[in-house]
């Protein structure tokens, strides 16, 4: 939408000072999105590291029970596993990374009490499989954090930059152009009332002749 505006010298100065803190505005918001960039970039890499390492160890852990499963029938491995080998919470909060609000999960591990089970018709590849299960859940929780702290990040980014064009490509030009007309509007009053002043000034001169 185009600017209103008088064409008055206190309305020039008016948006001589809108232009002034539009143009501090659109900095500090360029200055926002670039360090928003770069926390986001810092956080996919994270996020990347976090999935191989979740992905490998899925894959070696599915394996393991996979052969167990073939090793061991369906009753025996279900009974096995029937209660948890440790207990574990976690606790949500929140942090800021620049002005975004993003959780904060901190996985906290209960007392490990072994093995929920007995060594007598198991195999070794079902503990081995238990044991990469229980060092996947950190990271699960870590990667959740990490992948909605991008998600959140990413639409800040979106917005910001949103933010950025509007006042670069329309609030600042339209500012720039109504001061610009409104100076070039001054300036012709100026010297049309120049033009007058003389002319009067050549009518009682010759008046006076």
């Amino acid at each position: 939408m185009a600017i209103s505006y008088k064409p008055t010298r206190m309305e020039m100065s008016r948006l001589k000072k809108r232009l002034s803190t539009a143009s501090r505005g659109h900095k500090l918001m360029k200055d926002k999105r670039d360090e928003t960039v770069r926390r986001f970039i810092t956080f996919v890499r994270r996020n990347r590291e976090l999935r191989e390492r979740v992905e490998a160890l899925m894959s070696e852990a599915m394996k393991s029970f996979v052969i167990a499963k073939a090793t061991m029938s369906t009753p025996a491995v279900e009974e096995a596993l029937c209660f948890p080998a440790a207990s574990a919470k976690v606790e949500v909060g929140s942090a800021k990374v620049l002005s975004v609000e993003v959780p904060k999960l901190t996985y906290i591990p209960g007392e490990s009490r072994g093995l929920p089970y007995g060594v007598f018709g198991t195999s070794s590849e079902l503990d081995t499989a238990v044991s990469k299960f229980s060092e996947l859940m950190p990271l699960l929780i870590e990667l959740a954090e990490v992948e909605k702290t991008c998600n959140l990040l990413a639409d800040e980014i979106e917005k910001t930059r949103r933010r950025v064009n509007a006042l670069e490509y329309v609030m600042i030009p339209q500012l720039q152009e109504a001061i610009h007309d409104i100076s070039m509007k001054l300036d012709e009053n100026e010297r049309g009332n120049l033009t007058r002043l003389m002319k009067t000034k050549d009518m009682l001169k010759a008046k006076e002749e």
